[in-house]
């Protein structure tokens, strides 16, 4: 069985994984502070910054997967 050559990410798709991610995390941490059940901004602050964070690191995974999906749509066509 034929081996495919193996591809790393370039640091252009690293920055722009990366621009995605901070994004992504800033959008949602304006969403969630509001939904934080507390009056003390330190809580609001750290509840708010931990679940982007889970948030966002499901956010890599899901663009890192729609990658290697697509990556193999492609070389199946070919």
């Amino acid at each position: 069985m034929a081996q495919s050559e193996s591809k790393h990410p370039t640091p252009v798709s690293i920055l722009i994984d990366a621009v995605l991610v901070i994004g992504f995390f800033i959008y949602m941490y304006g969403v969630l502070k509001s939904h934080v059940p507390s009056s003390d901004p330190k809580m609001i602050m750290l509840w708010a910054a931990l679940t982007s964070a889970c948030l966002s690191g499901t956010f890599w995974l899901s663009i890192q997967m729609f990658r290697v999906v697509y990556r193999a749509q492609r070389e199946a066509r070919k």
